[in-house]
């Protein structure tokens, strides 16, 4: 499959052959694996301490008539607090209680990583790539001439997007919008669909001129991950740089999984 090439200006100055992970076909479950194997590697184990709501005095009484008991009373038969003078107190102890013990604390030993095989991963990464083509309004990835990552300003690589038209997907993306569903609303979660731009390294000027530019997000090929392509199993309108397009295949050869 060929993709044609724009310079800085915006115009067509040649055709590309796009590398066979473009051929790969966009795998929905497979991408959704990959991005739960993502988001769940950030999280941290958490535990209870194990005698949390059980370092009190209370103590439960069950034979009739013995001393502290409070069954002849009427009380319920709980362990409660021992008071002076025989006297007994508020329950404690059980998970209905105030300052009782959780009924099912979270442990340690839990499961909560989503494990991913490295070759699963990388298959997923490059069905997230080919996914960027599945587009009706446009031809994408847009990929431009080499000559883009060397742009030191932001206000030049602005007026390049506005030459390709690329410019109104970032100005819709600085206003974030409420996603769908009251529970939404009231918690105000918003999102941004940004553009998303691959340079070969972070060592080219244009990192440093387009990583502060709202509605679009950089993105090296030593930084290649599915939650970056495809955010929300839902790939985003790309543009890329020629020399990125010519290494992606061995950039992806290199990804470590989560």
């Amino acid at each position: 499959m060929q993709l044609p090439i724009y310079d800085i200006n915006g115009k067509e100055e040649g055709k590309l052959d796009l590398p066979n992970i473009f051929n790969e076909g966009f795998k929905e479950y497979l991408v959704n694996r990959a991005l739960i194997a993502e988001l769940t590697s950030k999280l941290q184990k958490q535990g209870r301490y194990r005698l949390a709501g059980l370092e009190t005095t209370a103590v439960y009484v069950g034979r009739r008539g013995a001393y502290r008991a409070g069954r002849d009373r009427g009380w319920a038969r709980l362990p409660r607090v021992k008071l002076g003078g025989g006297a007994l107190g508020d329950v404690r102890r059980v998970p209905s209680s105030k300052k009782g013990r959780r009924a099912h604390p979270t442990k340690v030993e839990k499961k909560i990583k989503e494990e991913i095989n490295i070759k699963e991963y990388r298959k997923a990464i490059k069905s997230a790539i080919s996914g960027l083509l599945i587009n009706n309004d446009r031809a994408y990835p847009v990929i431009v001439d080499d000559k883009i990552e060397e742009i030191k300003k932001s206000k030049e690589f602005i007026s390049v997007l506005k030459n390709l038209n690329l410019y109104n997907i970032v100005e819709d993306a600085k206003e974030p919008r409420i996603r769908k569903g009251l529970s939404r609303k009231s918690r105000k979660r918003i999102f941004k669909k940004a553009l998303i731009l691959f340079i070969s390294n972070k060592e080219k000027p244009l990192y440093k001129a387009a990583r502060n530019i709202a509605g679009l997000e950089i993105c090296t090929l030593d930084e290649l991950r599915v939650n970056k392509i495809a955010p929300g199993n839902k790939p985003r309108p790309s543009l890329w740089s020629k020399s990125a397009i010519e290494h992606i295949e061995d950039a992806i050869n290199k990804v470590e999984k989560p």
